[in-house]
């Protein structure tokens, strides 16, 4: 039993170096690729090991995003959104919990986006990220549904589309970094712009 526990902690601290190797990587390329070989030697494992823990570059690329939730306390910084009384305060929390964390994952998303054209397993580690967020969106859409809160201008389909559009990262990089919103503004306008699309009037 000591013997399985040594080397359970061994694996699970060599898949914590890849993945911190693999982070700061894709923080620092600028959109260049990264390469499972730089993973392995910036880790201080072979190429080889480094797929004995991840089979495919996908695969790890999923996993650095996970990791990045992990160290940042994505569970924690939601729980306002998932405990809230209403359809209201679960969109407002939700925009406030995801505005805020934009700027602590922009490195890896800018480095994301950038390869996403020409790399698959980039696109695919973005798209299931994005797809979590989506998820998100969705959910406050329909706690607004289930209260009788929802707009009738747009069906929960059609709002949650929306919603997910509109705090899109590229989004808050053309209004924060292009235009110059701090990032109380960015987050007091997108609430303000949510609740006038999807909040029916009482």
């Amino acid at each position: 039993m000591m013997l399985l526990d040594t080397m359970s902690s061994k694996n699970t601290e060599t898949r914590n170096r890849i993945l911190k190797a693999s982070l700061g990587l894709l923080e620092a390329s600028q959109g260049k690729d990264v390469r499972m070989s730089d993973i392995a030697k910036l880790a201080g494992i072979s190429r080889q090991a480094l797929y004995l823990h991840f089979s495919t570059r996908a695969e790890l690329l999923i996993a650095t995003t996970l990791y990045l939730d992990e160290i940042k306390g994505t569970d924690d910084r939601l729980t306002s959104s998932r405990t809230a009384e209403t359809g209201q305060q679960r969109l407002d929390a939700y925009i406030d919990a995801w505005g805020h964390y934009i700027p602590e994952i922009y490195g890896i998303a800018k480095a994301l986006l950038a390869m996403r054209d020409t790399d698959d397993a980039a696109a695919e580690a973005w798209d299931n990220r994005m797809q979590a967020m989506k998820e998100g969106c969705k959910a406050a859409i329909e706690a607004l549904s289930r209260d009788n809160m929802l707009s009738p201008d747009h069906p929960p389909e059609d709002a949650t589309d929306l919603l997910w559009t509109l705090l899109s990262i590229r989004n808050w990089e053309q209004l924060t970094l292009d235009c110059g919103w701090s990032q109380e503004k960015y987050i007091d306008r997108m609430k303000a712009l949510a609740r006038r699309n999807f909040v029916k009037d009482e």
